[in-house]
């Protein structure tokens, strides 16, 4: 029937409504799908983080521990690894459960509503055509009237047919798909309220934990860092590596 339709031998019904509609239904569709995947992306990339920050600090305490583990360098460098290890199995333990509870899940659950619409969505689509079809009938048998009496009155109910099963699927969607629509504000509220409750948590965990580890740096280091003292400090080792011989020196 779309092969007939294409070529103009079937008149092809279109409705504004439902296209406006389906249209705002198809975007809201691809952000849910999107915001999943985000959402997985950034639980993988949080996970990713806390792990790799604990090995670097396993790595930077075998530094400071190799040269002088009595050193306020090695006893910072091992509260650093305490700290970050704490923050990987904090987020392991408090956040990861939480996270997918009230995030992942609820946003697995809407996603997977979108099949069933979209089925709806092609069941309508189907009798559209069939209406199409039905209404082209009736309108070549009424123009072209046949000897047999009782084809007008069959191409009359399969055309009423048609239309009454094409209404009531199309009425349904214009009607449901706004309600959908004006759903997912109530839905994903809690969930966007859980997101920035666990960010929080999580911001606030690391800094307490790193900023304990500052106790074993000097009392001047953070007002160096704040002078930019700091960077000429580690432009000075560097120029003193460069002086080596396995450097590159003379």
């Amino acid at each position: 029937m779309q092969v007939l339709q294409k070529t103009g031998q079937i008149e092809r019904t279109v409705d504004r409504e439902f296209a406006d509609e389906e249209s705002k239904y198809r975007a809201f569709e691809k952000e849910c799908q999107a915001l999943q995947k985000d959402s997985k992306s950034y639980n993988d990339a949080m996970r990713a983080m806390t792990a790799a920050q604990a090995r670097l600090a396993e790595t930077i305490e075998s530094f400071y521990g190799a040269a002088d583990r009595t050193s306020d360098s090695a006893m910072a460098s091992h509260a650093f690894k305490n700290a970050v290890q704490d923050l990987d199995a904090s987020v392991q333990r408090e956040l990861e459960a939480p996270y997918r509870t009230t995030i992942m899940e609820p946003l697995g659950k809407m996603n997977a509503y979108f099949p069933i619409v979209n089925e709806h969505i092609s069941k309508r689509n189907k009798k559209l055509l069939d209406y199409d079809a039905a209404r082209s009938k009736l309108r070549k048998v009424i123009e072209k009237p046949s000897d047999d009496p009782t084809k007008l009155p069959k191409a009359q109910q399969e055309h009423d047919d048609a239309k009454e099963v094409f209404e009531l699927l199309n009425d349904q969607l214009i009607g449901e798909l706004p309600q959908l629509l004006d759903l997912r504000v109530p839905y994903f509220d809690p969930s966007f309220e859980a997101m920035i409750r666990m960010q929080c948590k999580f911001a606030e965990e690391g800094y307490e934990k790193l900023s304990a580890v500052q106790r074993y740096f000097a009392d001047n280091v953070r007002d160096d860092y704040a002078a930019g003292q700091l960077d000429a400090q580690v432009e000075g080792v560097l120029q003193e590596m460069k002086e080596l011989s396995i450097c590159g020196g003379n």
